[in-house]
């Protein structure tokens, strides 16, 4: 059966695949410290134009939300989130399982708007009773948004002034960052994600390794004895040459943007042809996850041959669904898909 469940659904791109058997009996020093995560932290410096910056190499996502978070914001601090953001819905509670709340404020299309986060923030301080509530002290958005929309340059700029203006660090979850970079719609580049965010991190599990993210602290601000803080969440991986040695791959050669187009190039072809076929989208993605309305009956039939997510309910006899395409996405597969619509 073919699958657009989501994007992580193989394994990894051949080429880590190779360098992973090439340095298999080299030995190295452990969590985290081994040359080969070294070698990829500067080649991710290099990338994004900040030579300062500090690059940590974690497993996945969820543990990278909550860890970041957690390890930055005081213990009476929250974070500010969309509604819609993937640590509001869909971390099963990982960030307040931590102690922090996640103050959620209304989202469109995914986003979240700047002047709403400075009326957040302002409001909290012109409490008289702000002493026995919970701080507003990061805020947290992805890119792209768990809708497949992406914030413009003119967006993030915004955003920063207001946590600059409000002295809390701006943080985004780049779990699909590459292919917000490689959309048709993006106006920023990974060096304008850098220069704007006081923290991000790049995604590679779902973008070419088999598991793997690199947190990136832009601006010399990576927390106090932040080894000893991974280790605390039980995140901290003996062997961490195999996340280093997958993102010094996937910095090589521009292969990180190129398997990143290769989605986007699927998502744009699956779009069009939905499109033609007269289905109506649910919102406009410009990045790798598509989503679209379609009848409960269609939706019931097609699930015997393709694999794809229910969404969200839109009214009594239509959901909403979504189709991810990824690096590894075949078009043989999009035109299959295509053919059963």
């Amino acid at each position: 059966m073919i699958s657009f469940e989501n994007d992580y659904l193989e394994g990894a791109h051949e080429r880590i695949l190779h360098r992973l058997i090439a340095t298999n009996m080299i030995q190295e020093a452990g969590y985290g410290e081994d040359d080969f995560s070294a070698q990829a932290a500067e080649k991710i410096k290099s990338a994004i134009a900040c030579p300062d910056a500090t690059i940590r190499f974690l497993v996945g996502g969820t543990q990278t939300n909550q860890i970041v978070i957690d390890s930055v914001l005081q213990p009476y601090e929250g974070v500010i989130a969309a509604e819609t953001g993937h640590i509001s819905t869909h971390e099963a509670g990982a960030i307040e399982f931590s102690g922090h709340k996640v103050l959620s404020l209304p989202a469109k299309e995914g986003k979240i708007k700047a002047e709403d986060v400075d009326n957040l923030v302002e409001t909290f301080y012109q409490d008289a009773n702000y002493q026995h509530m919970v701080f507003p002290g990061m805020v947290y958005i992805s890119y792209p948004t768990e809708y497949g929309t992406l914030y413009s340059k003119k967006e993030l700029e915004a955003l920063a002034a207001v946590c600059q203006k409000h002295k809390i660090p701006l943080y985004l979850d780049g779990a699909r960052l590459g292919y917000g970079l490689a959309s048709p719609s993006a106006d920023v580049t990974i060096q304008d994600i850098a220069r704007l965010c006081d923290i991000f991190y790049i995604g590679g599990t779902k973008i070419g390794a088999l598991c793997g993210e690199a947190i990136v602290f832009t601006k010399n601000n990576e927390p106090k004895n932040f080894t000893t803080l991974i280790k605390q969440h039980g995140a901290l991986l003996a062997k961490g040459r195999l996340i280093g040695i997958q993102f010094l791959e996937l910095f090589s050669d521009n292969l990180y943007f190129d398997i990143s187009q290769h989605a986007i190039d699927m998502a744009m072809k699956l779009k069009t042809g939905m499109l033609a076929k007269g289905y109506q989208q649910y919102l406009d993605s410009p990045t790798n996850q598509q989503f679209f309305v379609m009848p409960n009956e269609k939706i019931n039939e097609l699930q015997e041959k393709i694999k794809f997510a229910r969404w969200e309910k839109y009214d009594d006899t239509r959901q909403i669904v979504r189709f991810a395409t990824c690096w590894a996405t075949k078009e043989e597969n999009i035109d299959a898909l295509l053919a059963l619509l």
